[in-house]
């Protein structure tokens, strides 16, 4: 510790010489043309639109890519190009040495950050802990160059509580965070890289390629905390017994949770449901009067169905594995309607079934094959019962909506052709049974 504010005393006795003090007005000035020149090309792009891609694109790297490099890149040419005025002023360019190699290094770090952040997509944490990963290696890198990396590593590592016979510092928790970090940000690039080889098998079903990507993730996120834990220094053997812990909670307390995931990647595997089918939940209340769904996304513990009115429910896996499900677009996306109709005894029903025919005509979700038929299904106590069939191949695009096409057709045709649709109703006839006293 002592050590350490012997080099920061030292640092600052230097610092306020008029060779250090110009130079360092110097550099100041250098870097923030820089950052005047960032705030411009910050604006312009923001004004066109250029926003973050899902892949690594060339027209990504050539806009975005500017925007995050040429600032720094312009403060670097500054600086050396004020190094050469003052060396040729016979000025000590000490520190403009120092400036201008922990300026190229901070280029060198951004653009790596950079590059890394952007490999992993849009949707990455990374996206928005660029700049802060960026500082901290440059951190690192600057305090190695000035030579405080060993002194500041000593003063942590001296700082600390011991447990048994294991010593933690504070130096050992931010080399165990570090390890972990840099493990677990190698497994996240991995996983994308998988996840995008795998979108482009075409022979593999949709379901299947969010599973195996979905497998792929937890098991390289896992193994890369172990391989962190034991790159820290940290015995694997000694969490035994915090694994047993755990084993035992997910046994007892966390089974459902356990069962959830596993039936999530059985669904997965099993192609039983994808994203884009159209499912019904059986026993399940909900807003839409036939209760079905959507399938907008396939989690680790859940499946995301989106009804007709826009609620989105949140299915548990292991629901629909244990439960009857019917999944309109399992094979065949045709699916058959039928609309019971009744007409009076007073009407033709060969008339009547003719008009059920016509009334699918003009409808342009009715398909003509199979074509729509018409069935008088039975003679009951209020009227003729006949049945109206017809066949359509888009479901997720409702089904109540078509059937209501169909019934409006059909009621202006009887309207127009005066068939009744009668009204159920029963006559009840009182006898008198008491003798006649007269």
């Amino acid at each position: 510790m002592m050590e350490l504010w012997r080099r920061i005393e030292a640092f600052f006795d230097i610092l306020f010489t008029r060779n250090v003090i110009t130079e360092i007005a110097a550099v100041t000035v250098c870097l923030w043309a820089g950052w005047f020149v960032g705030a411009m090309l910050r604006n312009r792009y923001q004004r066109r639109g250029i926003t973050t891609p899902t892949a690594l694109t060339v027209k990504y790297l050539a806009s975005q890519g500017i925007v995050v490099v040429a600032p720094v890149v312009f403060a670097l040419l500054l600086v050396m190009l004020a190094h050469g005025m003052l060396f040729a002023a016979h000025f000590d360019v000490t520190i403009m040495d120092a400036a201008t190699r922990l300026i190229g290094a901070y280029v060198a770090v951004r653009v790596g950050v950079f590059l890394f952040a952007a490999s992993l997509g849009n949707k990455s944490w990374m996206q928005d802990w660029e700049n802060r990963l960026t500082l901290v290696i440059w951190l690192a890198i600057a305090a190695e160059y000035l030579g405080w990396l060993d002194p500041i590593i000593n003063a942590l590592d001296s700082v600390g509580v011991s447990a048994g016979k294991t010593r933690i510092t504070v130096w050992s928790i931010f080399k165990l965070l570090f390890t972990l970090t840099l493990f677990v940000l190698v497994a996240a690039w991995i996983s994308r890289w998988v996840d995008r080889r795998l979108k482009k098998l075409s022979t593999l079903a949709p379901s299947t390629r969010i599973g195996i990507a979905k497998f792929a993730n937890a098991f390289l996120i896992a193994l890369s905390i172990l391989m962190g834990l034991n790159a820290a220094g940290v015995d694997l053997t000694a969490l035994t017994v915090l694994t047993g812990a755990i084993g035992l909670g997910l046994g007892f307390g966390l089974q459902s949770i356990a069962a959830n995931f596993v039936s999530g990647f059985v669904l997965l595997l099993d192609r039983s449901i994808k994203p884009g089918d159209v499912i019904s939940l059986s026993g399940q209340a909900g807003t839409s009067t036939e209760n079905f769904g959507w399938v907008q996304e396939l989690r680790g513990r859940y499946v995301v169905v989106r009804d007709r009115d826009g609620v989105e429910m949140l299915v548990p896996n292991q629901q629909l594995i244990s439960n009857a499900v019917i999944n309109w677009s399992y094979t065949d996306p045709r699916i058959r309607l039928k609309l019971p109709i009744r007409v009076s005894y007073q009407d033709d029903p060969e008339v009547a079934l003719q008009i059920l025919l016509n009334a699918c005509e003009g409808q342009q979700r009715v398909l003509r094959e199979p074509a729509p038929v018409s069935r008088l299904m039975h003679f009951s106590d209020s009227g003729i019962e006949l049945e109206l069939r017809f066949w359509i191949s888009d479901p997720q695009d409702g089904v109540n909506n078509v059937r209501s096409d169909v019934n409006r057709a059909i009621w202006r045709l009887f309207k127009e052709h005066r068939i009744t649709i009668p009204v159920a109703q029963h006559e009840i006839r009182l006898h008198n049974a008491l003798p006649d006293l007269d």
